[in-house]
């Protein structure tokens, strides 16, 4: 039982051990890994670009229902732009594919005084120019579980609605790209990093500017410059500008007034889009805490060369401008959310580690302590511990030690002397003779006296010494005696 015990504490010890190196080389790479549970819902909302508190219309809009009207218009809004994030096929432990369907909602705005809130129509009901829906699209990509990066198998942006009968990428454009864009990669580093623009298609550098603390997690602060780009080049489905990116008015409609104008001139202009984007990332999980973005949409006339009159080449008008702040909520969620992820890996590369290793020194301490008792008590035994081994008699034979080979080649047995009793036992394989007392006895005829007849021994009586032959070889005789080969048995009244 000792045995068992000490080698199942061995046992137990090693494979603790063992386990506490697994932990770090096995179980942490799989925990440093894109979920595949991922489902993020984000919210942000304009908010003023100078702080300023109690502006309920921070931004401003282009009026899609004044392409009607007489002069192009716009409008002061607050606008929610909301997106949700999720994985969805294909994805598997090397890749993960994140969908993320985006919209930007006008909540109300501002026009001529009048305060009004859109509405928005139901999926399938014809939209007007006047629709809450300001804008929407269906962004997925794969990345690679482990780093976070596009690894290209799915890049493509739908702009529009999926026609009935049809599929997605039947309204989706190919957008490659390889930078980060809903989550970054694992142990963030101060320096720079690609982050892909969504609304001008392109990659942009990330530049680390410096550490805030939000909700008690410490984030990197990231700093993107998105170049001013014309959104009338970005590819389509059908191959044509997207929708509201070109637009050709006469000059009396854009307010385009000065020399080398006329208010009848047909004037073209191209939406261009330029951006400034701040996010602040968990370094350890890569997650996203937080995030605030400056937009600015306009037209201007795409030819800036010396031929256009110099008012066309100035002019510009918002098309949506403004400041979209993330939610306070949608910052808690992602805090807690990376919290989470911090104690899962801390857990798995410090805590489990750590306690495993210390079971596992235990175990092994008690296995050490066990076998030294062991070893201890074994040489410290006294002689009552000692088991004994009971020598057999004189003439006995232990019971696994075959008779002497004399007993067994000798002609003579003792129980066949007349007058021996016929009950027989045996110590091992000795037979011995159990005499009985009832029967007769016989007397052999001797001529030996009795031995209160014999004389007495005369002590000054010379001695006769009996010369002994080294050569002879002994042996028992016929009668049970030991004799000399050469010597004849001694006969009746004789001494030897």
């Amino acid at each position: 039982m000792k045995r068992f015990v000490l080698g199942a504490l061995a046992f137990l010890g090693f494979a603790c051990l063992t386990a506490a190196v697994g932990t770090k080389l096995f179980l942490v790479p799989q925990l440093r890994v894109v979920p595949l549970d991922l489902d993020i819902t984000s919210v942000a909302t304009t908010v003023p670009a100078d702080g300023q508190a109690g502006n309920r219309f921070p931004a401003t809009i282009f009026d899609r229902c004044s392409i009607r009207g007489k002069e192009a218009k716009t409008l002061q809004a607050h606008l929610t732009q909301q997106r949700r994030s999720r994985i969805v096929e294909p994805s598997d432990r090397r890749q993960a594919t994140v969908q993320s369907a985006q919209t930007v909602r006008i909540d109300r705005i501002r026009a001529d005084g009048k305060e009004s809130d859109p509405t928005m129509a139901k999926g399938g009901e014809e939209r007007t120019c006047g629709d809450a829906l300001l804008n929407a699209t269906i962004d997925r990509v794969s990345v690679n579980r482990r780093t976070s990066v596009p690894n290209g198998a799915v890049n493509s942006i739908q702009t529009e609605a999926t026609p009935d009968g049809g599929k997605p990428g039947d309204v989706s454009v190919v957008a490659k790209r390889e930078g980060f864009q809903y989550k970054f990669g694992f142990n963030v580093k101060k320096r720079d990093y690609l982050y892909y623009d969504l609304t001008t298609r392109q990659d942009t550098r990330a530049k680390f500017v410096d550490e805030k603390t939000i909700d008690g997690v410490k984030t990197y602060h990231f700093v993107t410059e998105v170049p001013e780009t014309d959104l009338s080049t970005l590819e389509t489905p059908q191959g044509n500008a997207a929708l509201g990116t070109m637009l050709t008015m006469p000059a009396r409609w854009w307010g385009i007034s000065g020399k080398g104008v006329k208010p009848g001139d047909k004037i073209a202009m191209h939406r261009y889009a330029s951006s400034t984007r701040h996010v602040w990332v968990e370094p350890k999980t890569g997650t996203i805490v937080d995030g605030r973005e400056d937009q600015k949409q306009y037209f201007k006339s795409p030819d800036q060369t010396e031929d256009v009159p110099g008012p066309v080449r100035e002019f510009t008008m918002p098309a949506l401008q403004g400041t979209f702040q993330w939610s306070p909520e949608t910052s808690k969620e992602q805090a807690a959310r990376a919290q989470k992820y911090m104690n899962q890996l801390r857990f798995g590369q410090d805590l489990l580690p750590l306690i495993l290793g210390g079971v596992g020194a235990v175990l092994l301490l008690l296995w050490a302590l066990g076998t030294y008792l062991t070893r201890g008590s074994k040489k410290d035994a006294g002689p009552d511990d000692t088991p004994t081994t009971v020598e057999p008699a004189m003439g006995e034979v232990p019971d696994d030690r075959p008779a002497p080979a004399w007993r067994e080649e000798s002609p003579w047995r003792p129980e066949e002397a007349p007058g021996a009793s016929t009950g027989v036992t045996t110590t091992g394989s000795v037979p011995i003779i159990v005499a009985d007392p009832a029967a007769p006895t016989t007397q052999f005829p001797s001529t030996y006296p009795p031995l209160g007849d014999q004389p007495p021994v005369d002590p000054n009586a010379p001695t006769t010494a009996v010369p002994v032959d080294d050569e002879a070889h002994w042996h028992y005789n016929q009668h049970g005696q030991y004799v000399a080969d050469h010597e004849d048995p001694p006969q009746p009244g004789e001494g030897r």
